[in-house]
């Protein structure tokens, strides 16, 4: 019989967060100085390259910090926070598609209403290939973390909605230094920390947020968009004559109110099909 933690989910959780921000810290401190990047200096401005080698970086910390705690801590193996690829595939292509087809509509409806303007295109193969690994590091780095380990265990102590809050308002926290944030922002990022781990309660598969959490953001910033008010590599390029909570201003799409009502229409849709399966199981039982 496997041992079990000592520790209840939300203890665990507590513990963790202090050296994954110290450990992690070092991580990036270690491919800041390997890309001679100087933190102190507050203008510099990292190419698509050097953020690409910080982030690898943070995820490296990220994997190493919670497999350090799911071995001796959790007592579990690494993969069962839900990198089980075993009949997962569905999972992947659903979570890009919803991406893809939210921010393919939320761009055509702003351009509709004249809430931005078409400028050109730019396309550079090497800065696309960075944007696809940068932007999959990204996805698996938080996911690992937020969903796969903070809501993982914070479901052990509470409801699984009540962990799953939580879990967002951690997400929403620590996405409020972001360049360019404000209320609204902060209240889709909290929105997105819900809709990401809306399938994770019912599956513990986090296969389908990490998909989607790479095809939002990717194609957020392929279509001119900054991602969570960070400024990135955009194959189009629009214009805004004023931000407003329709087109999100320099926040991106996430800083639109019509980011928030596609993701609280997703959501719903998710809740709706879980509880149907939730029905049909306990009629076939």
């Amino acid at each position: 019989m496997s041992e079990k933690s000592e520790l209840s989910g939300w203890q665990r959780v507590l513990i963790i967060i202090l050296p994954y921000l110290f450990i992690v810290g070092i991580f990036q401190l270690i491919g800041a100085f390997a890309i001679g990047l100087d933190y102190e200096d507050t203008n510099n401005q990292k190419t698509s390259e050097q953020q690409l080698i910080i982030q690898f970086f943070s995820f490296i910390g990220t994997v190493f910090v919670v497999w350090l705690f799911m071995k001796y801590v959790d007592k579990e193996k690494f993969v069962a926070i839900g990198l089980r690829l075993k009949n997962n595939f569905r999972s992947i292509y659903l979570g890009f598609f919803i991406g893809l087809a939210i921010m393919l509509i939320g761009f055509g409806l702003l351009f509709s209403l004249d809430e931005i303007q078409y400028q050109g295109l730019d396309f550079d193969l090497k800065e696309l290939m960075i944007s696809i690994l940068l932007f999959l590091l990204v996805s698996l780095t938080e996911e690992i973390i937020f969903r796969g380990y903070f809501l993982k265990n914070l479901m052990h102590s509470y409801s699984k909605y009540l962990a799953l809050l939580i879990t967002a308002t951690f997400f929403a926290l620590m996405h409020a230094f972001n360049p360019n944030v404000d209320i609204l922002g902060l209240v889709s990022i909290f929105v997105a920390g819900i809709f990401l781990g809306i399938t994770y309660i019912h599956t513990k598969n986090l296969w389908f947020p990490i998909a989607l959490h790479f095809s939002w953001n990717f194609f957020q910033s392929m279509l001119g968009f900054n991602v969570s008010g960070q400024d990135t590599y955009s194959v189009i390029s629009y214009g805004i004559q004023e931000e407003t909570i329709l087109n999100g201003g320099y926040f991106g799409f996430e800083g639109s109110i019509f980011s928030i009502i596609a993701m609280i229409a997703t959501i719903v849709g998710i809740l709706m099909y879980y509880q149907k399966k939730k029905i049909t199981i306990s009629l076939q039982n």
